[in-house]
Order: C-alpha cells, then structure tokens, then sequence
C-alpha cells in the first residue's frame, strides 16, 4: 500500500504540474488590449477548460490523499478501513485526473492544429482512449480487489463502527 501510494503520488504531482501550466499558458495567446484568450468563444477552448480544471482539482485531491495514506500512523485497524478506503478514493481522483487531462489535451490540439475539420475528431477521440484504456486495465484490478476486500464480508454481515470494532452475526467473528 506505502509503495502504490508513493508512485501514485508520483504521478498526481507530475499530473498537477502539467495541468496548471496548461491553464496558466493559454493555447492560442490572448488579445493584446484586453488580455483575454483568442479562443475563448471556441467549444473546444470550453472543453479544454473544465477538463483542465477538473484534471487539476482531481489530481491535486489524490495527491493529498496519497500524501494522507504516507504519513499515516499504520495502525492495525487502518489496515482494515481507513487505508484501503483512501486508497479507492485516491486511485478514483487520480484515474478522473488522467481521463480530463486527455480530453484537455485532445480538445486543444483539435483546436490548434485540425483548423475545425470534423474529421480529425475520429483519430484524436480514438488516440485518447488509449491511454484511459490502459490505465483501467492497469488499475482496476486493484480497485476492485480493495472495494471487494474493505466492503464486502468474507463471513456473514459485519459492520465496522467509528469506535474500530466490528460487529458481526457469526458468534465467533464478534470482536466486542
């Protein structure tokens, strides 16, 4: 868990740094005497925009939470709830990080470079989808794996209580 929350912090950070430096270096300039983007009323500067945003906030979400599984005290009972939780929600930032920051990526070169031919939507579409593809397939083993070992019960319903105990029907699995 320490070792998939350093490399995944890793790549929230790489993430946040890309993303802000694309929101802060608007692609195509900006109007000299207003100091606004050219694009600005282009759908694709639009996307481009909440994708980055939402790519930024996300990203910076799972780096936080990353960072929140590193320095955690690594109790008995974290390792139950608390961290495999954390690890869902981080790895699920981190995944809607990468997603938005493809369709940032993809809306701006549309924008830029295909001079509004509709056409060029099909490859730039199909090219985004690889590497969302590839994270999911990656990734997601892990993620079920965590929900299906932190939610679901091995041996009859069991509840875990904010105290850090557990209650369970089978008489032996109580741990009161």
């Amino acid at each position: 868990m320490k070792t998939t929350s350093e490399a995944c912090s890793i790549t929230a950070a790489l993430i946040v740094t890309i993303v802000f430096a694309a929101a802060i270096t608007v692609p195509g300039g900006n109007d000299q005497e207003r100091g606004t983007p050219l694009y600005k009323k282009e759908i694709a500067f639009i996307v481009f925009a909440i994708s980055d945003a939402i790519s930024l906030f996300s990203a910076a979400s799972a780096l936080l939470v990353f960072l929140s599984i590193l320095t955690t005290r690594f109790a008995e009972i974290d390792f139950l709830v608390s961290l495999p939780r954390r690890l869902i929600i981080g790895l699920s930032a981190l995944f809607i990080s990468t997603a938005s920051m493809m369709v940032a990526f993809s809306a701006i070169l549309f924008l830029v470079f295909c001079d509004q031919r509709p056409w060029m939507l099909a490859p730039i579409g199909g090219l985004t989808c690889m590497p969302i593809a590839v994270m999911v397939t990656l990734q997601l083993p892990l993620l079920v794996d965590l929900f299906n070992s932190t939610y679901i019960p091995i041996f009859g319903k069991q509840k875990y209580i904010a105290s850090g105990k557990f209650i369970s029907n089978h008489p032996t699995l109580a741990y009161e």
